[in-house]
């Protein structure tokens, strides 16, 4: 994200977010679907918009789309993107949730 002028902070699991929210609000969050260890990207979006409701997100994840991913949108979540992602992909995406 900095390579694209962004400023970024990146956290190793869905609790981590949601404790990094509740201190520093963020213009946008990338949520991973699948995370290493605890709660997914749809349960981390789902205790963040309590949080901070309205908060932007786009989805990125190595799996095809799927149920999480369309309830994560349902609550708010923008655009999913599948890895592998270009830069130029996931700057596009950024840009446009940003802009909305």
């Amino acid at each position: 994200m900095t390579r694209l002028g962004y400023n970024a902070e990146a956290v190793g699991s869905g609790e981590e977010a949601i404790e990094y929210v509740k201190e520093h609000p963020v213009d946008l969050i990338v949520l991973d679907m699948v995370m290493p260890k605890g709660i997914n990207g749809r349960q981390t979006y789902e205790e963040i918009i309590k949080i901070r409701p309205g908060q932007k997100a786009i989805i990125v994840s190595g799996y095809a789309k799927t149920k999480e991913v369309d309830l994560a949108q349902e609550l708010g979540a923008g655009q999913y993107i599948k890895k592998p992602y270009t830069l130029e992909k996931v700057g596009l995406a950024v840009k446009e949730e940003l802009e909305k």
